[in-house]
């Protein structure tokens, strides 16, 4: 029915269409554009609104056609583009004119020749396992052949054709990487499908770490560069270890930025493709620092003892020299070098031994050295006592001993009574009782031996004493020590 107070027109549309497939439709009114604008103009494919338009708004299509079609408002006809096998079917309009006067039409538009649908099946997608390609379309006596690049697929070992050619299997290499095509046809038309890339996934394999520089071993505080590289698709993912334990760095190059020597070892990269689920690891590198230590072989260099000193050092190609003291040592009757060098011996340590040691390790690009601080270890001999053997009353004393022993422990009796513990003794206001024989012992703690000196010592009076007169002779003090040293009578004579 049409709308109160507007009258049907007659059909606006021509007759039937034909159109090829890809082709541009122009379904032309037979309306003359008029000096008042159309109301309303609508479009309609089947039951399907594909296009509104009124003087309010704009033409609005519908979705699917967005893009495809255009509204001419002069005359209401209207054109679809890049048209397929499903435009076919019944098309009719119906417009509005600017004096109220409804004009409608319908045609049927047929669509000819192949729309192809391009569908790849992955039966796999790895090297040595097989791929599918399957090709439809929509006509009739078609026959279809592929494209790799732009050679054509035949039939052979790798590559079977079934459905007339349709479909293809290929037992794929990495080197069938690459675009496809299917290309259909028959005795009127012929079309070719948009290319679609097939990757090949394989690896990884061929692996391969380098360093850079590529040196022995290396100085402390270089920059080092390790690179990690596989033949893989995709490209692969890369682990580090370090002695075995897996480092967090995953980039291809690994940079040792201020090298240590506590990052030293061995090295090595592991790749990962995470489409073939495959890995790899490369075979390990060192890298390590220069370095030399000293070590004794002997917990106790005493003296009159052998003695070792090794010095280890990491790597090849390496030279020692030893010296001590900043001077060179060569082989005599009191030192001798073993293992090139690695082991020097000291045959009978005497105390001249004490020094710095030092082990000096090259190669041809660098050098390390290493140093051994000994003391050797000697005595007691040669104790000796430095002191007065006669002091007066009420005065200081001062007793040093002294002896030839590294180390020392310093021990003081008086009358077999231990009264002190260390070089020097010191006494202030003498009494009677200082005097008698002094014992020091010396002890070395390291070679365990022991040794002693003695000492006498006698107090006398001291001048200025007050004393009384008995007979004209006065006796003052009467001191004897009992080993019977340093005692005596000190007597005065009256004036």
């Amino acid at each position: 029915m049409s709308p109160p107070g507007l009258t049907k027109g007659a059909g606006v549309l021509p007759g039937p269409l034909n159109a090829a497939v890809g082709e541009t439709v122009m379904f032309s009114t037979t309306l003359t554009p008029p000096e008042i604008p159309f109301l309303t103009v609508r479009w309609r494919f089947g039951e399907k609104v594909i296009l509104d338009y009124d003087t309010t708004s704009a033409n609005i299509p519908h979705p699917e056609y967005e893009g495809r079609i255009t509204l001419f408002i002069s005359t209401g006809s209207l054109e679809l583009r890049n048209v397929t096998s499903n435009d076919s079917g019944q098309y009719s309009v119906i417009i509005v004119t600017g004096a109220g006067q409804v004009e409608d039409g319908n045609t049927e538009l047929g669509v000819h020749g192949e729309d192809i649908s391009f569908v790849v099946f992955y039966l796999g997608g790895d090297e040595d396992t097989s791929v599918r390609l399957s090709c439809s379309s929509y006509g009739s006596s078609l026959s279809f052949f592929w494209l790799n690049g732009s050679s054509q697929l035949t039939a052979g070992d790798r590559v079977q054709l079934s459905d007339g050619g349709a479909n293809v299997t290929i037992n794929v290499t990495r080197y069938d990487q690459g675009t496809f095509r299917c290309c259909v046809f028959n005795l009127v038309s012929e079309a070719t499908s948009d290319p679609i890339s097939l990757s090949i996934s394989f690896g990884p394999e061929n692996i391969n770490l380098t360093i850079s520089p590529s040196l022995e071993h290396y100085d402390e505080g270089s920059e080092i560069r390790l690179t990690c590289s596989s033949e893989s698709r995709p490209a692969a993912q890369f682990m580090w270890f370090l002695n075995g334990t897996m480092l967090t760095a995953t980039e291809p190059e690994l940079s040792l930025v201020n090298f240590q020597e506590n990052q030293s070892g061995n090295y090595c990269c592991q790749a990962l493709n995470d489409k073939t689920l495959r890995s790899i690891q490369s075979q390990p590198a060192a890298v390590s620092v220069l370095s030399a230590s000293v070590t004794s072989e002997t917990n106790l260099s005493i003296e009159g003892n052998s003695f070792k000193l090794s010095c280890d050092a990491g790597g090849s190609m390496i030279s020692r020299e030893w010296k001590k003291d900043g001077v060179k040592l060569t082989p005599d009757d009191h030192l001798s070098l073993q293992e090139n060098n690695r082991v020097l011996t000291l045959n009978s340590l005497s105390r001249k031994d004490t020094g710095v040691y030092l082990c000096n390790v090259t190669n041809p690009v660098s050098q390390e050295e290493a140093e051994y601080k000994m003391v050797v270890y000697y005595g007691p001999e040669n104790v000796q006592i430095k002191g007065p053997s006669d002091i007066d009353l009420k005065t200081t004393l001062t007793l040093t001993c002294s002896a030839e022993s590294v180390p020392a422990s310093y021990t003081w009796m008086l009358n077999s009574t231990e009264i002190h513990n260390s070089a020097v003794y010191t006494k202030d206001n003498t009494e009677p009782s200082d005097g008698g024989n002094y014992i020091c012992e010396v002890k070395n703690v390291v070679t365990g031996r022991t040794s002693s000196a003695l000492h006498g010592l006698s107090v006398t009076g001291a001048p200025g004493l007050s004393v009384g007169a008995i007979s004209g002779i006065v006796i003052l003090c009467l001191a004897a020590s009992s080993a019977g040293a340093g005692g005596g009578y000190y007597i005065y004579k009256k004036k």
